[in-house]
């Protein structure tokens, strides 16, 4: 008996248990009228991904209801339900309300935010799904009627459909924070935009800031950097109603990845492994030419030029004094009026207008799209007064432009090239100049080919003298600047056996006792270094017992020398005029000298392999004596 009551007290415990958690407590991922969730609780997405609950921004004291990352340490909202009504207190909670709606409550059970589902049943729950996404649904039948990823915040995520609702009339744009500690709606908003062609756009309010290029069914053509694996598989869907939406899929699913529309109306590529750390890989805004119509009509961005802006071949700046203080808002317009034009004003007839083709560009805004092919889109701008330009860009086809051209971006690489409409007096211009550049061009090549071969020739001059300088110099034993510095005592005064035209001559010891005479070329003789040559080649090859003998040479930078064998006895002159010392110079002597003087000319002259056509001038002073008083010739 006591057993059974026991049992009976366990079941109703059990049941009490039951109700109080149905009442305070939640299901993991979900959401219903009995199990809501209050400032202090979470629910977590059943894969882990995805929190949500309430949190308060950086620097912000206020209460909003949100979805993030739970591995995201800042814990910023991915998106946000209350973004204009905050809760000033921790009493709110988010629960099911009496309609069905999903709704965020104050303390006094005021709806500050309603998901606004009109046709709305009672029996409803909300789950967080773990891409991210928070659906309100159907109990029964699991009907979805109402999900976050339909009316987003500033983040797109993947799985998110960003495009337009052909039956509704829909469009799924991000809209951004009004700073980064108030998450109420800023002014900058993005999503596609579907003139002729599908792109992305920023807009500031309602006004162009940005634009993506059309869809060439893999990339927007406006964005270079982009490839078919970017931004890892951005795609185009399009249904039989006519909706279309763009969506990506990201290959890494443990990574952290979105995009997030900053409050300065820029789109930015989120990505983050840890949570931890979050890098930008990607940037919308990356120079002022990316904002939209920076130029105006008619003008073209480069953020390489200075200045970024500049008109279009045959347009002028519209008001030259705004273009000056660099602002280009007004743009440019035609130098000459288009002849279509001309016609239907009642001017006079003239030849056919033309197109200048732009390289590189981003394609102008409001394109419209012809089914023809790339051969007649030509002809069909042609025959058309309104049109101002043509493009044909594989993967879309034929392009044509019926109003002003506005947001031109030149390109470093990629990029489409667009065929603007000129006047054909403004092309035949255009080819002068371009003939003009060619012959200039072709003339400064062929100056510059001269120089170069030129210069070539010079050096391979230079070198060949060099290598015909080295052999000679092989020829003889090479003595070093230093090895005769010590030798002559650093050209010591006291050293210094005389002076020629040549330089002065000074005499030295080896380190092996051997006596010699050091040739010092002076630099303001004028001899140059094909000179000096010339003499060690010339004296090498004479070799007469009645002529100096030359022992090598040497020649370091600016140093030229020449090393001969020393002569004891000095020059002539020293025996001849000396009142003492030409007492030792007899009449026999004096024979002795005059033949050896004979000799050595005769030498010179006729008898050695180098014919000396001429003695330019020959001294007393140029004989010197051996030891053997032996006359010996020097110059």
């Amino acid at each position: 008996m006591g057993l059974v009551r026991s049992m009976i007290n366990l079941s109703y415990f059990l049941v009490f248990l039951s109700s109080f958690c149905l009442e305070f407590g939640h299901a993991t991922d979900t959401i219903t009228a009995l199990n809501f969730i209050k400032d202090s609780e979470t629910i977590i997405s059943n894969g882990g991904r995805f929190v949500l609950g309430f949190f308060s921004p950086t620097n912000s004291t206020y209460r909003y209801v949100g979805i993030w990352y739970r591995r995201d340490s800042t814990t910023r909202a991915i998106w946000v339900a209350n973004r204009n009504k905050p809760l000033k207190t921790t009493s709110g909670f988010l629960t099911i309300a009496e309609d069905g709606n999903l709704v965020v409550l104050d303390g006094e059970k005021t709806i500050l935010w309603s998901s606004n589902v009109t046709s709305s049943v009672s029996n409803m729950s909300a789950r967080l799904l773990d891409t991210g996404n928070l659906v309100l649904q159907e109990n029964n039948t699991g009907l979805i009627t109402w999900e976050s990823f339909q009316h987003p915040s500033d983040s797109w995520l993947a799985e998110m459909k960003a495009g337009t609702n052909a039956t509704t009339g829909k469009n799924v744009r991000l809209t951004s924070w009004k700073s980064p500690s108030d998450p109420a709606v800023g002014t900058f908003s993005a999503g596609t935009y579907s003139f002729d062609l599908p792109e992305a756009y920023i807009w500031n309010g309602s006004s162009p800031h940005w634009r993506s290029g059309p869809w060439n069914g893999m990339v927007f053509i406006g964005i270079p950097t982009m490839n078919g694996g970017y931004l890892d598989g951005i795609n185009l869907v399009e249904d039989k109603e006519g909706s279309f939406y763009f969506a990506f899929d990201f290959l890494n699913k443990s990574a952290q990845f979105h995009y997030v529309l900053s409050a300065e109306g820029n789109v930015l590529k989120a990505f983050s492994i840890n949570g931890n750390y979050w890098v930008v890989m990607w940037s919308s805004l990356m120079s002022e030419c990316d904002v939209y119509g920076k130029c105006g009509a008619y003008g073209h961005c480069n953020p390489e030029d200075k200045p970024i802006c500049s008109c279009l071949e045959g347009f002028e700046p519209k008001n030259i004094e705004e273009w000056n203080r660099e602002d280009w808002t007004s743009g440019c317009v035609r130098r000459t009026p288009l002849q279509c034009m001309r016609l239907s004003t009642g001017g006079k007839d003239g030849k056919k207008d033309g197109f200048l083709e732009v390289k590189m560009m981003k394609t102008p805004s409001l394109a419209n799209l012809s089914s023809v092919l790339e051969d007649s889109c030509r002809y069909r701008c042609l025959e058309d007064c309104s049109c101002t330009a043509y493009a044909y860009v594989a993967g879309i086809g034929c392009m044509l432009w019926t109003r002003d051209l506005i947001d031109l971006r030149k390109f470093s690489s990629g990029g489409v090239d667009v065929y603007v409409r000129l006047a054909y007096s403004d092309l035949d211009k255009k080819e002068e100049v371009l003939k003009v550049i060619v012959i200039v061009t072709v003339v400064i090549g062929m100056v510059l080919v001269m120089a170069l071969c030129t210069l070539f020739l010079c050096q391979w001059r230079a070198k060949r003298k060099d290598n015909m300088n080295q052999d000679k110099l092989q020829e003889l034993p090479i003595f070093s600047l230093e090895e005769l510095a010590s030798a002559t005592n650093n050209f010591h005064q006291s050293n210094k056996l005389g002076q020629g035209g040549f330089g002065p001559v000074y005499k030295g010891k080896l380190l092996d006792g051997q006596e010699i005479a050091v040739k010092r070329l002076a630099r303001s003789s004028g001899q140059g270094l094909e000179e000096f040559m010339n003499e060690v080649v010339v004296i090498s090859k004479l070799q007469h017992r009645n002529l100096v003998r030359l022992l090598g040479g040497c020649v370091e930078g600016e140093e030229k020398l020449l090393v001969y064998e020393y002569m004891p006895n000095k020059s002539l002159d020293a025996f001849l005029f000396d009142p003492i010392k030409q007492e030792l110079v007899d009449w026999k002597k004096r024979f002795n000298i005059i033949e050896g003087v004979g000799r050595g000319l005769l030498y010179l002259h006729r008898d050695s392999r180098l014919k000396i056509i001429q003695v330019v001038e020959f001294k007393h002073t140029f004989n010197v004596f051996a030891w053997n008083m032996l006359l010996v010739l020097t110059q």
